[in-house]
């Protein structure tokens, strides 16, 4: 498959999980602003995790569509894919702490394991910028964040919503 089609293919992945959060959001009970913290941070990886996976593959999408082809396509994206993962740790650690969200063993397992595997993605980000400059790696951290994306939507749906606290 080449770039473009892998590209595409998940851009529309991303928008249609953008989208799956406007059906958690009509479906729930409540408006956001009365959800507990966690749901309201399980609901903001699942919009970031649609949107930059988005925004990633449509900037890959227009630079690869530059004609002659340019060698520095893929460091280029994968400079702006850690970029844009570090503003978003930065951003989180900011907007919430794991002692205020009282996360069950489960939830802090699986936290912990998505923590893991989101450094991994970085550091083959950094690895790519610096040496490899191949498309996979951008696209590996693209993968990620999707499943990312996903797993959230899964758990907002699956785990049934507590008092507003």
């Amino acid at each position: 498959m080449e770039p473009s089609e892998a590209l595409g293919t998940a851009a529309q992945v991303a928008v249609a999980l953008a989208g799956f959060a406007g059906v958690v959001v009509a479906f729930r009970s409540g408006s956001v602003h009365e959800w507990q913290t966690v749901d309201k941070l399980r609901l903001r990886l699942l919009l970031n995790n649609s949107i930059v996976p988005l925004i990633l593959c449509l900037l890959a999408v227009w630079l690869a569509s530059v004609d002659p082809h340019q060698i520095w396509i893929w460091r280029a994206c994968s400079a702006l894919a850690l970029t844009i993962s570090i503003g978003m740790i930065m951003s989180g650690a900011r907007a919430s702490s794991l002692r205020e969200l009282k996360l069950g063993h489960g939830s802090r397992l699986l936290f912990f394991s998505f923590s893991v595997l989101g450094i991994v993605a970085m550091l083959l980000q950094i690895y790519n910028l610096a040496i490899l400059n191949a498309f996979w790696p951008f696209y590996a951290t693209v993968i990620f964040q999707l499943v990312t994306g996903a797993v959230q939507f899964v758990r907002l749906i699956l785990i049934q919503p507590e008092s507003p606290g």
